[in-house]
């Protein structure tokens, strides 16, 4: 068996102008390790600002030993943020802090070419976050927290599919 490297984009969340990017390489048979960034710049969506960026690092187990077919992986993530939480939406607050997550992913890779491969994929878990509110149109804080407002839910947040481009 020799390694594999791959580079990544997500054709989903490229779609939406909000680039994930990703590398992949094989570790040993059955194993990978996959890292990944996803940002979003968006100063405005309906007023409050949807930006972030959160970094993912993946191991992964592949249930073939070429690393095509299905998958299952665990990570541990963490991401920075100013938006307006979907319960904000109607108001003139925003948040802005880190978070961080625990979960799993399953997916599915294809070998489409020599040098290509697929990667449809869902992933979740818990997510634990710690923010400030802020208004909108002040900027100033508006809730009664001493430090950080601290909020952690189950959620599916991250998913897509990958192009990917053998570099080895």
């Amino acid at each position: 068996m020799h390694s594999q490297t791959y580079v990544k984009i997500n054709g989903v969340t490229a779609f939406a102008l909000i680039p994930n990017i990703g590398i992949e390489t094989t570790l040993k048979n059955h194993l990978s390790f996959q890292a990944d960034v996803s940002a979003s710049f968006w100063k405005s969506i309906n007023g409050g600002p949807l930006e972030f960026v959160i970094i993912t690092p993946e191991i992964r187990y592949h249930i073939n030993k070429d690393n095509q077919g299905l998958y299952f992986g665990g990570h541990i993530a963490g991401s920075t943020f100013k938006l307006q939480k979907w319960n904000y939406a109607e108001t003139q607050y925003y948040q802005q802090g880190y978070n961080y997550m625990i979960g799993a992913t399953i997916g599915y890779q294809k070998k489409i070419s020599n040098k290509f491969l697929i990667d449809i994929f869902l992933g979740g878990g818990n997510q634990q976050a710690f923010y400030k509110g802020y208004s909108l149109y002040t900027g100033e804080r508006v809730e009664k927290a001493h430090d950080y407002n601290k909020s952690g839910e189950w959620l599916p947040y991250r998913g897509g599919i990958m192009f990917c481009y053998t570099i080895n």
